[in-house]
C-alpha cells in the first residue's frame, strides 16, 4: 500500500482487493464481537471543509472500534480557517496525530496535505473524487454477487465525484463500465482518458440511460444537484429529466440487478421510491460498509506507517 489514499487512479487492482479483503475480515470480527489486533491509542484527524453524516460517523465509530480516538475539525475549529498554509497544518498535525482524514473541495488540497504530511492522508471527498465511497459499493457488490470480475456497472445521472471514483474502481476491478450523462455533466477528462484506455474490461459513454443499463448487474446513481451547486438546481433538473431510475431502466438490466445510492437520496428525482425501496436493503449495506471500508483503510495504513518520524 502506499501512504495515502488520495483518489482510486493512485491505487492498482491488487491494492483494492487488499482493502476489500481486509475489510471483509475485521467486518466478520466485529459482527462477532472480536476485538480488532491494532496498536491502541492511535489518533485520527478529521478535517471538515463539507458538511457529512457517514463520513464523520463511519470514520470516528471505525477508529473507536480500532481502540483510538477521533477528533473532528472544521473551518471554524482550525487555523485553516483563517489562512494557515495546509503545508503548515501538514506539518503540524504529523506531530500530533498518526492519521489525517479530510473532506473538502479542491483536490490539490488533499495532495498538497499529503505531500507535507509525514502521517497517512485519506480523502474524504472532494469535488474530484470520493474513494471511500466507492470502496464501499465494490465491498457490497462482492459480498452480493460473489465476485466483481467479468460483471457490468452502469452509472446513470451527473458525472460527478463518486461518478469518476466508480469509473476507476470499478474497472480496476474487472467490471465493464457503462455510463450515462447528458452532455455539459459528464465526468472528469482525466478519467475519461484513464477509462478509454483501460485494457482488461469494457466502457462505454453516453447519453442515453437506456442504453447503459441494458445489461447491467449494478446501477449507481447519486443526486442531481450536489453540496454547493444548490443555485443551478432548476438548470440541472431539466438537464437530467428522462435520468431517474423507474421500473423501465430496471426491466433492461438483467435479473437481479443491483442498486447502489450513496445518499442522501432524492426520490422521485434521480430514483423511483418503489425502485429505492425494493433495493434497500442494499443500499443500505452500502452505507453500512462506508464503516468496514474506512477501518480498512485506517488499519492498514496506519500499522504500515507504525514508528514514522514526523520531519
Amino acid at each position: 500500500m502506499k501512504k495515502d489514499l488520495l483518489k482510486l487512479l493512485d491505487v492498482s487492482g491488487e491494492e483494492i482487493k487488499l482493502i476489500l479483503d481486509t475489510a471483509d475480515e475485521l467486518k466478520a470480527e466485529w459482527k462477532a464481537g472480536k476485538k480488532h489486533d491494532f496498536p491502541k491509542d492511535k489518533t485520527l484527524v478529521m478535517i471538515f471543509a463539507k458538511n457529512s453524516t457517514r463520513t464523520r460517523v463511519s470514520f470516528e465509530v471505525g477508529m473507536t472500534h480500532l481502540g483510538g480516538h477521533a477528533i473532528f475539525l472544521s473551518n471554524a475549529d482550525s487555523q485553516l480557517g483563517r489562512g494557515e498554509p495546509i503545508a503548515d497544518t501538514a506539518r503540524v498535525l504529523s506531530r500530533y496525530c498518526d492519521c489525517i482524514m479530510i473532506r473538502t473541495f479542491d483536490q490539490e488540497d488533499v495532495e498538497e496535505l499529503a505531500k507535507y504530511s509525514t502521517v497517512p492522508v485519506i480523502n474524504g471527498l472532494t469535488d474530484f473524487s470520493h474513494p471511500c465511497q466507492i470502496l464501499a459499493d465494490i465491498m457490497t457488490i462482492r459480498e452480493h454477487k460473489g465476485k466483481l470480475e467479468g460483471l457490468k456497472a452502469c452509472w446513470i445521472g451527473d458525472g460527478n465525484n463518486v461518478a469518476n471514483s466508480m469509473i476507476v474502481g470499478c474497472l480496476k476491478c474487472g467490471m465493464d463500465v457503462s455510463v450515462a450523462c447528458p452532455e455539459g455533466y459528464r465526468p472528469d477528462k482525466q478519467v475519461l482518458d484513464f477509462a478509454n484506455s483501460f485494457t482488461g474490461a469494457k466502457f462505454e459513454l453516453t447519453d442515453d440511460p437506456k442504453v447503459a443499463a441494458k445489461g447491467a448487474d449494478v446501477i449507481f446513481t447519486d443526486v442531481w444537484t450536489s453540496m454547493g451547486q444548490e443555485g443551478e438546481t432548476e438548470k440541472r433538473m431539466k438537464a437530467f429529466a428522462g435520468y431517474l431510475i423507474d421500473d423501465s431502466i430496471m426491466a433492461l438490466a438483467n435479473p437481479g440487478c443491483m442498486v447502489q445510492h450513496c445518499l442522501p437520496a432524492h426520490k422521485g428525482e434521480e430514483i423511483t421510491e418503489k425502485v429505492f425501496e425494493e433495493h434497500a436493503q442494499e443500499i443500505f449495506d452500502e452505507a453500512e460498509n462506508r464503516l468496514h471500508a474506512q477501518k480498512a483503510l485506517m488499519y492498514l495504513l496506519m500499522k504500515q506507517n507504525t514508528g514514522a518520524v514526523a520531519k
